[in-house]
């Protein structure tokens, strides 16, 4: 039950974390069918006491396809050949995604287009209305 630090407010309980090991695919030599490395991290950020709800609902966005419906958040790490490597890739994947999704975002500063860029616009409309003028049928009676 140690905490993990992930912002200087933000500390994740590893209890919250379950850690499940499975087989990598992949080139593995003669141990590949024996040993389980690859690790599968859930965090469930719905029931997470550790997190404040604004950051849970950034983290759910920024999570995308790795979220479940049920709100759990699904890390695997299998780059590594030993068990404690990959499971430390995978927490430390998990703790810069939840920094991530800390970070407030940045406010969108409004701008007025510059005159430059209205007159531009104005003139493409005209040239576009005159190809269309051009185009209209004629009837001669």
């Amino acid at each position: 039950m140690t905490p993990i630090p992930v912002t200087s407010t933000i500390f994740l309980d590893s209890d919250e974390i379950s850690a499940e090991f499975f087989q990598s695919s992949g080139p593995g030599g003669q141990n590949v069918n024996k040993v389980a490395t690859a690790v599968r991290l859930r965090f469930n950020v719905v029931k997470s006491a550790s997190l404040p709800e604004e950051v849970k609902g950034r983290l759910a966005r920024l999570a995308g396809k790795r979220m479940t419906a049920q709100g759990e958040l699904v890390i695997e790490a299998r780059q590594y050949r030993t068990q404690e490597q990959n499971r430390q890739a995978a927490q430390e994947r998990l703790v810069h995604l939840i920094q991530a999704s800390a970070e407030l975002p940045k406010r969108r500063q409004k701008t007025r287009p510059t005159l430059a860029s209205q007159q531009r616009r104005l003139k493409k409309k005209k040239q576009r209305s005159q190809v269309k003028r051009w185009r209209r049928f004629i009837s001669e009676e």
